[in-house]
Parts: structure tokens; sequence; C-alpha cells
């Protein structure tokens, strides 16, 4: 088995030569953010940038998105390749000549550069269309960040003609080394759930306590117990991270409120342990402001599921990588990371892999990059012409050759 045959192709030379336009692409994209499910002028730039090339284009009711088919000359597999468009709602801090010219709403996750690599992959496929036996879906999706849009472009029956046999998608790490692409077989990225504590006393004057029942302390109490519960009562070989992000009660020094509130999020690597916490979370929450004479509504919205890569996926990927760029440029991973996905809705219907590709900027330390979410994230673009000729790489292996 010839595992170079892809470098051989010349996916690298064809990557970069058209680096010019995915570059120009990922700024026109970064200037102009867009958030949640509606991207239209994110959609429109790539629509324009694939114009005239020989893709069938369909969308659904519920989100901006699009899925492109190309067919192949010679009938056979298909595979799928993601990349997602929207923005997160917060300002920018980098400085770039071509920064946010939206307030509060910054390309902080990478998704203007996954939208650019894809559109390119997509030329350059094009280009070899009568080459290719099978057929390749690109997936542009809006509302990753917490708007389920992966799974409702699949309601929207956008991945059912013709169904895919596998998915890939590429996400950059700023704060990986340049160049590097890394995945797992088995979970990868955890699920997200929000969490909503509402505790509820009896308000009166602060000078006073002994005569209300006052929430705030025991809202702070509900927090240390929900520490000790993940820490003593979760296995630590099937890991859960639960975080109370913001704590609220009151409205000035003088009065106890009659009510406090927590928000959170709950990560977890199995639904087994995602159950067992989101039982835990009420059980303890409740029992403590009983223990006070409070009240506690718990409340657990569900979000992504666990991003769960296929092992013969990861191995597809990492051959094609190792014979674009060498074996040391794959990295498979130790340990999965608690950020969440909405590419786990794609995976939990077919097989495929999320591979990670390290964009720390030149001259930093890639340990201290900032890294995603950060309102100062900055990238090394000269990297995505590596993730463009992986695109191309994977997807010609898979339509060559299949999960083996």
């Amino acid at each position: 088995m010839n595992d170079v045959a892809t470098g051989i192709s010349g996916w690298i030379d064809a990557a970069r030569s058209v680096q010019a336009d995915t570059v120009a692409l990922r700024r026109a994209i970064h200037a102009e953010p867009e958030l949640g499910l509606q991207t239209p002028k994110t959609m429109a730039k790539v629509r324009a940038r694939l114009d005239g090339l020989p893709l069938e284009w369909q969308t659904g009711p519920s989100t901006s998105g699009a899925v492109a088919l190309l067919r192949g000359g010679r009938p056979g597999r298909t595979v799928l390749l993601r990349g997602d468009m929207d923005a997160l709602p917060m300002p920018e801090d980098t400085g770039l000549p071509f920064s946010s010219t939206v307030k509060n709403a910054m390309h902080a996750c990478g998704h203007d550069s996954h939208t650019a690599m894809l559109a390119s992959a997509a030329q350059l496929m094009c280009a070899r269309r009568e080459s290719l036996a099978g057929g390749i879906v690109f997936m542009f999706q809006p509302g990753e960040e917490g708007w389920h849009g992966a799974r409702l472009m699949i309601d929207d029956g956008l991945l059912a003609d013709p169904a895919p046999e596998a998915a890939f998608a590429l996400h950059v790490m700023p704060n990986a080394p340049a160049g590097s692409f890394g995945a797992r077989p088995g979970p990868m990225l955890a699920s997200a759930d929000e969490l909503r504590v509402r505790v509820r006393g009896k308000g009166g004057h602060a000078s006073m306590p002994h005569d209300t029942i006052d929430p705030v302390p025991v809202a702070c109490e509900i927090v240390t117990a929900l520490n000790v519960f993940v820490t003593r009562r979760i296995n630590v070989f099937d890991p859960a991270v639960v975080t109370i992000g913001r704590i609220e009660g009151g409205s000035t020094d003088n009065v106890i409120p009659e009510s406090a509130s927590l928000l959170g999020t709950i990560r977890t690597l199995s639904e087994t342990t995602r159950a067992a916490v989101h039982a835990g979370i009420a059980r303890v929450a409740e029992n403590v402001a009983r223990a006070h004479e409070c009240e506690a509504e718990v409340e657990i919205e569900r979000g992504f599921p666990v991003t769960v890569c296929d092992a013969r996926a990861v191995l597809l990927a990492e051959r094609a990588i190792a014979g674009l760029f060498g074996q040391e440029a794959w990295q498979t991973m130790d340990a999965p990371l608690m950020g969440a996905e909405d590419f786990s809705y794609v995976l939990q219907r077919v097989p495929g892999a999320m591979v990670l590709l390290g964009v720390c900027p030149e001259g930093q330390i890639w340990r201290s990059a900032c890294p995603c979410h950060s309102n100062r994230m900055v990238i090394n673009e000269a990297m995505l012409a590596r993730g463009v000729a992986a695109h191309c790489a994977i997807a010609e292996r898979f339509l060559q050759r299949g999960l083996e």
C-alpha cells in the first residue's frame, strides 16, 4: 500500500496556488462576522468564490447554510467535508488591518479560516472532477457556537441525498505548533450542557439576617458542594467538568434578596457520566438548599453531544496527512479536550473525524499563544494552505479506499 500517493498527486502545490484567494476570503469573512444561524453575507462570499463551478447547491429553511455536492466523473463513495461560518458575540482587540467592523462580533474560533479552507478545497476538487470516483459534499454550516446549526441542517435533510459514508472537519488551534495535525479515536471533545440554578429564600433587611432566609450564602455553598460532588463521586477516568461562570443575587448593600442564581456549564465524555452528573447536580443543589430552609430550582439544557471520532477515519486522516507532510506532522492526541463541537451531530450519524490544525502565529511560543475564544486570537495564515491540501487528500483517499 502506497501511503504517499496523496502527496504525489500534487495537493500541496495546488493549495499553494490558491493561497492568496484563501487568505483573501478568510480576511473578508473576518472583517464582517455574523452570529448564529443566519450568516447570509458570509454565505454570499462563499457562493461568489465558487461561482461557475460544477457544484449542486442545496439549502434548507432552518439556517442560511448550504451544502454543495461535487459529483465525480465516475460513481463511487460519498464523503462530507465541513466548515463552520458563524462568529462569537465578543469584541476584537487584535489590531489587525482586517479586524471586525461589527460591534461585539469576532471570528475568535477560526470559523473564518475553516470556511475559506473548505471553499479552496472545493475549487481544487472541482478541477479534478473527472478523475474522481464518487462524490464530495461540502457543508458550509452556520450556528456552531451553541446554535445547533449542524443538527438543524441534518433535520432539513441536507445530508440525506446523497448520504455521506464518512465525514471530516478541520479546526484551527492557535495554541498548537504551526503546521501540526492531530486527532484521536473515540471521544475527542466533550458534551456541553447549560446549567441554571435559582435559590429561593426570604428577603429582608441586611442588618437583621436572622429574620430572613438569605439565599446568597446558600448559592455559594452549592457552588462548593458541586465541586466536591464532581471530584468525589465521578470516576476520574470518565471525567466531568462543572463550572459555575456566573452568580447573581441582590440589588444593593443593605438588602438581603429573595433569590440568587447560578449559571454554569457541564462537560462530560460519555452519556453515562452525563446522566450521572445531571442527576447529581439536582440532588446536591436541592438538598443543600433544603438544609438551609431554601428551595433550589435546577434547569439543565442539553447541548452538543460528545464528539466521537471513528478509529478508521482517524487512521485515514493520519495516513493522508503523513503522505503530504511526513509522519512528523501528525500527533495522536493523548487525551480528549473538554471543549465541545456541534460536528458531533454529524459524527453521530456518519463515521468520521475532526482533525486539529496548529496555526500558532509566527514568532510566538505555541503554548502561550492566545487560544480560541480570546479577543486577541490571531493565526498563522501560511498554514491555511496545509489545511486546504489536507481536506483534498483526505477526501481523495476516502473516495479511493474507503475506511480501511
